[in-house]
């Protein structure tokens, strides 16, 4: 089979590659330039695609034996994965990049150039498995727990199942990297990229001031509804955000305070006590089914961060498999209008969809209990939704 292997100038792609070959394949090592204006060197861990990452492929390119070619993807990129973000965030919403660019770009954009040039698949150093099931490929959870990333792929499709290798899915990190510095590989030490890649100091509230200008607005306390504090743009802020608020907290009762919801038209941002943050009812649209589309109602799993809790639940599918109802059997705090909910059963992955809307039900079936309590904010390597601004 003729396989486009995804190159990043990590440690992932380069043992993801050189297993390829060794299955027999016919395999090309592919770059990905997304930025329209890379930067020479990494700094640190932080960011990714710059010259130093597509010289680092290259040389474990060259060391496999195997082509190498850097594609310009930078417009698409823009276009569907940080225009994206930006008008996200701009609505209130908390937006995932890795889901977007692997949806969009590198399960899109990469696989559909692949197959015009006649290459059969595309193979990625993501941490997941692919597994033959009785309908077809099915994506499961990855061995490594702590590096599964099955959520960050819970938006391929079926036809892009098919032509998708995660060569990784049945190892652990450890042993990539031993295996990495026993094929000789430079990179086998190489630091893993976290953050988004396309804000590479971090500061995602200060990246989105220059991006949308400063919005002077009003916080809003929930309980009381009396103005406590100002900001300077409510696309600053996320439900589930603790810190930063830049609250007097002496006019408060002591109690810590949470964004609870971003009231994008008013410009407004609502906080509240941990008793009002929890959501146990969930809807979510743009719906991906990794298979055959569900129908009715099933008991499932639910998880709505890269690395959180996976939750008991019971989905919904209405309006034709375009929309989702998830009840939690546990409340989870943070939950965010424009986060993905991936849907499990058991290790296989199901399907996603994009939250609208989540809410506490009168009666949580989660006896009040709240889970997963991580502030919510997008990152990128997982998409994990934990960053405090």
């Amino acid at each position: 089979m003729r396989v486009v292997a995804a190159m990043s100038g990590g440690v992932d792609s380069a043992v993801a590659a050189s297993r390829m070959i060794e299955a027999g394949h016919d395999v090309v090592g592919v770059h990905l330039a997304l930025a329209k204006d890379a930067k020479t060197l990494r700094e640190g861990a932080r960011g990714c695609c710059t010259i130093e990452d597509a010289g680092d492929a290259r040389r474990v390119a060259d060391r496999l034996g195997i082509p190498f070619y850097v594609w310009d993807m930078a417009t698409p990129f823009d276009r569907d994965v940080v225009e994206d973000f930006v008008a996200e965030y701009e609505a209130g919403r908390t937006p995932n990049p890795c889901l977007r660019c692997n949806e969009k770009i590198k399960f899109a954009a990469l696989l559909d150039k692949a197959l015009a040039l006649g290459f059969d698949a595309v193979a990625t150093g993501h941490y997941a498995q692919i597994v033959d099931g009785p309908h077809g490929r099915e994506l499961h959870r990855a061995v490594d727990d702590a590096k599964d990333q099955s959520y960050v792929l819970g938006v391929l499709d079926e036809e892009q199942l098919a032509r998708a290798f995660f060569p990784l899915g049945d190892t652990t990190k450890p042993d990539i990297r031993a295996e990495a510095a026993e094929r000789g590989f430079a990179v086998a030490k190489k630091p893993d990229s976290h953050d988004i890649c396309f804000i590479s100091d971090g500061d995602t509230r200060g990246w989105l001031t220059q991006r949308l200008g400063e919005r002077e607005g009003e916080i809003v306390d929930e309980g009381s509804g009396e103005v406590v504090g100002e900001h300077r743009g409510a696309y600053g802020f996320t439900v589930g955000q603790r810190r930063g608020l830049g609250l007097d907290r002496s006019g408060l009762d002591g109690q810590p305070r949470y964004v609870t919801r971003v009231e994008a038209e008013s410009n407004r941002v609502f906080i509240g006590t941990a008793d009002l943050l929890g959501a146990d009812e969930i809807e979510a649209d743009h719906v991906r089914w990794c298979g055959p589309a569900a129908s009715g109602s099933h008991r499932l799993g639910a998880q709505i961060r890269a690395h959180g809790e996976e939750i008991p639940a019971r989905a919904e599918v209405v309006d034709d498999g375009t929309r989702l109802l998830v009840r939690l059997d546990t409340a989870v705090r943070g939950a965010a209008p424009g986060q993905s909910i991936v849907l499990y059963d058991g290790t296989r992955v199901v399907g996603s969809g994009t939250i609208s809307r989540a809410s506490r039900s009168a009666s949580p079936a989660g006896g009040g209990e709240l889970a997963d309590e991580a502030p919510a904010r997008a990152r990128p390597s997982g998409g994990d939704a934990a960053e405090e601004a």
